[in-house]
């Protein structure tokens, strides 16, 4: 059988689920491919969304339409804004979902969406023509031709599980592996193909964990939610509960327990060759390598509101089932916990991300692009990031249109696609607000103000949402020209603003609400007023911010062309050389940012390009 798309997406994860929502919003023709369609979104490892910098990014992708904050709000069971105490710039949402209600409500929230078509099926090798990947060929025999394929295929590419001594294959407990195109990838398309490793922690039930002796972690009574937006109708439920999570700790017994069986730690004895997460290490990664710390946190987070599941965040393990139930059993108010499910470490293939653009388009094909942890990145969040920008790509190609890339100026996805292409991947990469040199302008706070206008003129965000966002943007307009001219005590209210660190509170007010025509009873005039309070607090910084980013934007300016040859600089190290040739960047700007690159260099390519350049006029003049 043989049909025709303008886009494939392969895989059912969070990179897909974004990869096939903004390429289907575009108008592309989109078919999505999936091992199993009642496990799109599942969410194989934490429950939850969010964190640090991954919050930000989270909003980031809901001011460009996509679906992973609604879906987050639809199914939170507890919210968060994490480092409330801090600056603005740090501050990070978080929410604990229930698992079911998430995966059922990004499947439903697909399957409404227009010029989209979900099958199960099992890509198992490229049509190719020439150059260029023109579709795929499935396990059922089925022939899926396209003018642009996504691979977002996260841990499945010839995923192994590893149980202590015990593997088997598999891309995720209960589901199969994806051996036939992980062969396709790296002998087929002769891609620059790598193993990684990651792992999950054990899940106990909620009736044999003693939480009297644990903390218990409350959410925060917070009027956010993830999304910019008003809710959607996603998923039926009843009314949005907080569910607590509770803290406790391992001791000296279950450190003990790790080092006298190494030997049975597949990271240790050598049968798993992938590089695992610094930031997300195992519980037998902790002991060794903090081997004066007798003691670590472990987080009893809550599954669900309808399952009596709950994840154990902080023993992430390798080790055989019965050491783990040793080691559990050690942890207080876990002597007795009965084990649902049990740890283990997944070991897969993925496609190092310098065969990549930072469009996420692979340099080799034409129409190919890759999302989530096939570039070598860790979490659901980055993921999803990655997925829409090569969705929105992938259904710009089919169009004839060029691919878009964003700046690390403009998006923190601009620092995730920038950092993966650039730098080498050692490690699983994860994104930290540290990673960004403009953190005070990508704020998760802005982001709407930051990418809502961009999304519109792209095509990402529907109408209705785009007239929510300009109401909101006027009237903070307006009442930002107000504050600058109400004055009161000599000063004028932004300067008044300006001292309130960005923190605002109605009784802090040293105005009346109404001289500025806000309701501060209503959310989004607190909203209004909260931003006002920000930006106010940040003006001077964000000059100099401002000052920096216009530098940036110069070299970003500096194009380099993809068939621009190193070969014909004299004077640069080969090394250099090498590095340029292996990454090949394309602007000035991507070209300083990779490890050993000289301003040394960047001079001799900024004088070449500039001879390229005048060469370019001049035979444009002679035509």
């Amino acid at each position: 059988m043989k049909k025709y798309y303008d886009v494939i997406v392969i895989g059912g994860g969070h990179a897909a689920c974004e990869a096939a929502l903004a390429s289907a919003r575009l108008g592309a023709n989109t078919l999505m491919l999936t091992i199993n369609p009642d496990h799109i979104a599942q969410m194989s490892c934490n429950p939850c969304i969010g964190g640090v910098a991954k919050g930000h990014i989270v909003r980031e992708i809901d001011a460009l339409g996509g679906a992973m904050a609604l879906v987050a709000d639809a199914s939170s069971i507890q919210f968060k804004m994490l480092n409330s105490t801090k600056g603005p710039a740090v501050r990070s949402p978080r929410a604990q979902c229930d698992k079911v209600v998430y995966q059922a409500a990004m499947k439903n929230y697909l399957e409404k969406q227009e010029n989209l078509t979900i099958k199960q099926d099992l890509a198992v090798s490229f049509l190719v023509d020439g150059d260029s990947v023109c579709g795929v060929e499935t396990n059922l025999g089925h022939f899926y031709y396209s003018k642009s394929t996504v691979v977002a295929t996260g841990t499945f590419l010839h995923g192994k599980l590893h149980y202590g001594l015990r593997n088997y294959p598999g891309g995720r407990a209960g589901d199969p592996p994806s051996n036939e195109l992980a062969a396709a990838l790296k002998e087929q398309l002769k891609l620059h193909v790598g193993r990684l490793k990651t792992g999950t922690p054990p899940r106990v039930l909620q009736s044999s964990i003693d939480f009297s002796k644990m903390t218990r972690q409350d959410g925060e009574e917070c009027e956010e939610n993830f999304s910019f937006f008003p809710g959607e109708d996603l998923y039926p439920r009843a009314e949005k509960k907080s569910m607590p999570c509770y803290m406790t700790h391992t001791g000296k017994v279950a450190a003990d327990l790790v080092r006298n069986n190494l030997f049975q730690a597949p990271m240790y004895n050598g049968i798993i060759e992938g590089i695992g997460t610094r930031y997300c290490p195992s519980f037998e990664d902790k002991v060794v390598r903090f081997p004066d710390h007798e003691t670590h946190h472990v987080m009893l987070e809550p599954e669900g509101e309808h399952t009596g599941e709950y994840y154990v965040n902080g023993l992430s393990s390798s080790l055989p089932p019965d050491i783990q139930e040793e080691i559990l059993h050690s942890v207080h108010g876990l002597e007795n916990a009965v084990v649902t499910r049990y740890a283990y470490a997944i070991e897969y293939d993925f496609v190092f991300p310098e065969e990549l653009t930072r469009a996420l388009r692979v340099r080799k094909w034409k129409g190919l692009y890759h999302a989530g942890q096939i570039n070598g990145t860790s979490g659901y969040e980055e993921a999803a990031a990655q997925g829409l920008l090569a969705g929105l790509n992938a259904a710009r190609y089919a169009r004839n249109k060029d691919d878009v890339e964003f700046g690390r100026d403009q998006a923190y996805m601009g620092v995730l696609a920038d950092d993966i292409t650039t730098k080498e991947i050692v490690e699983p990469y994860r994104l930290f607000t540290s990673r960004a040199e403009y953190r005070l302008y990508l704020r998760q706070d802005n982001a709407d103000l930051r990418l809502c206008p961009l999304a519109h003129s792209l095509g990402l965000l529907p109408e209705a949402k785009y007239k929510i966002y300009k109401e909101y943007e006027t009237r903070l307009t307006d009442c930002e020209r107000l504050a600058r001219s109400c004055k009161h005590n000599g000063k004028t209210l932004w300067e008044h603003l300006r001292d309130t660190h960005g923190d605002i509170q109605e009784a802090c007010l040293p105005f009346p609400a109404e001289m500025l025509t806000l309701d501060l009873t209503g959310f989004q005039d607190r909203k209004i007023m909260k931003q006002l309070a920000i930006q106010a607090h940040y003006e001077g910084y964000m000059r100099q911010e401002e000052v920096a980013i216009k530098r940036l934007q110069t070299l970003e300016s500096w194009k380099i062309p993809a068939s621009f040859n190193y070969d014909d600089i004299p004077g640069m190290k080969n090394e250099c050389r090498m590095k340029l040739k292996k990454t090949a960047p394309t602007t000035l700007a991507q070209a300083g940012r990779i490890d050993g690159i000289t301003p040394a260099e960047i001079g001799l390519l900024q004088v070449y390009l500039t001879r390229l350049k005048k060469q370019g006029e001049n035979e444009g003049k002679k035509e």
